[in-house]
C-alpha cells in the first residue's frame, strides 16, 4: 500500500509485470527515504548485469540482458533488450 503522501498516484500495472508478493517486512520503507520527482518517478541507478540471453523470434535473435536495478527500495531485477 502506497503512503497517504503517494495517494494520487494510480495503482494499475500491466498483467505482465504481475507475480505472487511473498511477504517480508524488510520490503516496508519510510516514505522519507523515497525522493518522488515531478513527473511521479523515483530515480533507480544499474548495479550490475547478472545474464544474458538471446531469444529467437521467427527469424530475428532478440539479446536481452538482466539488470539488477538499485534505489531506494532496494534491488530489483529486469529483463532489458
Amino acid at each position: 500500500a502506497l503512503p497517504p503522501s503517494l495517494s494520487n498516484l494510480h495503482n494499475v500495472f500491466h498483467v505482465s509485470q504481475l507475480r505472487k508478493y511473498v511477504a517480508d517486512p524488510s520490503h516496508v520503507i519510510e516514505a522519507d527515504d523515497v525522493q518522488v520527482r515531478d513527473n511521479l518517478t523515483v530515480e533507480t541507478v544499474p548495479l550490475r548485469i547478472e545474464g544474458r540471453e538471446v531469444k529467437k523470434l521467427r527469424n530475428k535473435e532478440i539479446a536481452s540482458v538482466k539488470v539488477v536495478w538499485g534505489g531506494p527500495a532496494g534491488e530489483n531485477a529486469t529483463w532489458e533488450l
